[in-house]
């Protein structure tokens, strides 16, 4: 299952993890957002051994998304041990996510 992350986790959630993990920033009110949802909940429940899956809600962490200069919800990140690696904005398919996630492994 995907999990929420707020602001005071995402250094110990992310920066400090080992392998790779997948940070959506979304908010309830986005459309898209929305729909990409149950995409990364059935990508968690095929892989989810192989990549950690958070939730960010920009309206309730807002720092982290400022720090790293999010325009456009949803947009995904991915991070290998603790680094940044590559992004995605927007919605994309279930076979485009594994894929790209596929691609760092």
């Amino acid at each position: 299952m995907t999990q929420p992350l707020t602001d005071s986790q995402f250094s110990d959630n992310v920066l400090k993890s080992k392998g790779l993990v997948l940070i959506d920033f979304w908010a309830e009110w986005c459309g898209p957002c929305r729909q990409l949802g149950p995409i990364l909940e059935a990508i968690d429940n095929e892989i989810g051994n192989e990549v950690k899956i958070y939730k960010m809600n920009v309206d309730d962490s807002p720092e982290t998304a400022s720090q790293f200069g999010i325009r456009s919800i949803p947009t995904m990140f991915l991070f290998k041990d603790g680094k940044q690696v590559d992004m995605k904005v927007g919605l994309n398919t279930q076979s485009t996510i594994q894929s790209w996630i596929e691609s760092y492994k």
